[in-house]
């Protein structure tokens, strides 16, 4: 039998996370999409042809697989400090490295959004695809970082499926969109106004585009500041004095004006509810101080969210999440533990192949020995089976070598599967056996 055979690749992780790094080296180190090609081809020509490259606001990590991973590792951290000017000792020092087993649970928790700085998020698993498309593109995983994070996408579905570790929005914007969608449905046919340029105003109105909002119009008292933010969200604009114009057509109104003027007043609202003959008005208010005057919360078909409002929502959707994340976590360790032993199966699937080959050459030699005589062929294949391993094992015996009790447990546990295992008292008639 072959003494010699290649190693597996095995996996790995190296990079920086928010758990183990600050937020400004995070920042520092971030890659765009436009640069991550060419840190792809960066890997590969130094050898580590197995890896994909995630650059989020949480992390800046390398997942892949090396028949030295500690190697492919420093390899990895190198490269990510040339690419971004950071001082290698400076990355080290914050630098999140793991390996085997700890770098196949690192990934899939990833996956299942139990490492983000918010659990749950959805965009996560979508950002591992999208990075290992742009990796596939280029060659990069392949063998046992592909079927990884393949494995990985099973462990979130199930995450996704069998727990609620994704349900309640959690940030303000989410929260906002969720709300604009109880009252009027597909946002496909809503209409929304933008009053100011508050920068929790456009994440509001960003999510709702994500969602299917398409008809937003965007004003301000400085009309540059309008404009800009109208290309920025790719909308329209109009002029500020024409606010009592627009309310009446409008469902939706985010207010993020913030100059303390209450400019979305009761008497605004009361008129444009009277020409919508009723339809509401859902009035989002993200500005601190607010611009909506408390006063529209007494009008029928008008629903006014504050900025405390969306809070208290994201929080109590929060709360869910972690309470989720426990059943989460349990899931994933089950899928890490099947993908190991997965793994591990198919690494013995050489020596399983050679061991036959072994035993076959040695019953096709008896058979010609013998003459056809089936029973003196089988003395003879047994006698030649057993001959190495049993002169081995004396000779260990004797050397004071071997355990003689592990490898009778293992001999029992290969050739005798209906013998009991010796550590449990059960029968060992399971997978192995078949």
């Amino acid at each position: 039998m072959a003494e010699d055979r290649a190693q597996s690749a095995r996996p790995f992780v190296a990079g920086v996370n928010h758990r183990t790094s600050s937020l400004g080296l995070r920042d520092q180190m971030f890659i765009e999409d436009e640069a991550v090609p060419g840190v792809l081809a960066r890997l590969r020509a130094a050898g580590v042809d197995e890896a994909v490259l995630l650059s989020t606001c949480d992390r800046v990590e390398v997942v892949g697989a090396h028949t030295d991973p500690q190697a492919a590792a420093d390899t990895v951290l190198g490269i990510l400090a040339e690419e971004t000017q950071v001082p290698l000792a400076d990355l080290k020092a914050q630098a999140n490295v793991a390996m085997d087993e700890a770098a196949v649970l690192h990934l899939f928790n990833i996956a299942a959004s139990l490492a983000s700085l918010v659990i749950g998020e959805p965009q996560v698993l979508g950002q591992v695809k999208a990075a290992h498309r742009m990796a596939k593109e280029r060659g990069l995983p392949s063998g046992v970082l592909d079927a990884l994070l393949q494995a990985a996408y099973g462990a979130a579905k199930r995450v996704r499926t069998e727990t609620g570790v994704g349900v309640g929005p959690v940030s303000i914007a989410a929260v906002a969109t969720m709300v604009v969608q109880d009252l009027h449905g597909d946002l496909s046919g809503v209409s929304a106004l933008l009053i100011g340029a508050g920068d929790m105003g456009e994440m509001v109105a960003e999510d709702m585009i994500g969602e299917g909002l398409t008809n937003l119009t965007v004003i301000h008292p400085r009309a540059r500041r309008a404009q800009r933010t109208a290309r920025v969200l790719d909308c329209n604009f109009a002029a500020f004095e024409t606010l009592s114009d627009l309310v009446p057509g409008t469902d939706v109104i985010i207010a993020a004006l913030g100059g303390g003027g209450r400019i979305v007043g009761k008497d605004l609202i009361a008129a444009a509810l009277k020409v919508r003959r009723r339809r509401p008005i859902l009035v989002v208010d993200t500005a601190v101080p607010g611009d909506v005057d408390p006063a529209v919360h007494d009008l029928d078909d008008a629903y006014v969210y504050d900025f405390g409002d969306l809070e208290r929502i994201a929080m109590a959707g929060l709360a869910g999440r972690g309470a989720e994340a426990q059943a989460a976590r349990r899931i994933v360790d089950e899928e890490v533990q099947a993908f190991l032993n997965g793994q591990r199966a198919r690494d013995a699937g050489p020596l399983v192949a050679d061991l036959r080959r072994h035993f076959e050459a040695q019953r096709a030699q008896a058979l010609a020995e013998a003459g056809g005589d089936a029973e003196k062929a089988t003395h003879i294949l047994v006698g030649r089976l057993l001959h190495g391993p049993s002169t081995r094992l004396r000779r260990a015996a004797a050397e004071a070598n071997l355990d003689l009790a592990a490898a009778e447990r293992l001999i029992a546990h290969l050739f005798q599967p209906d013998v009991p295992d010796a550590d449990d008292g059960r029968a060992g008639g399971g997978e192995e056996s078949k």
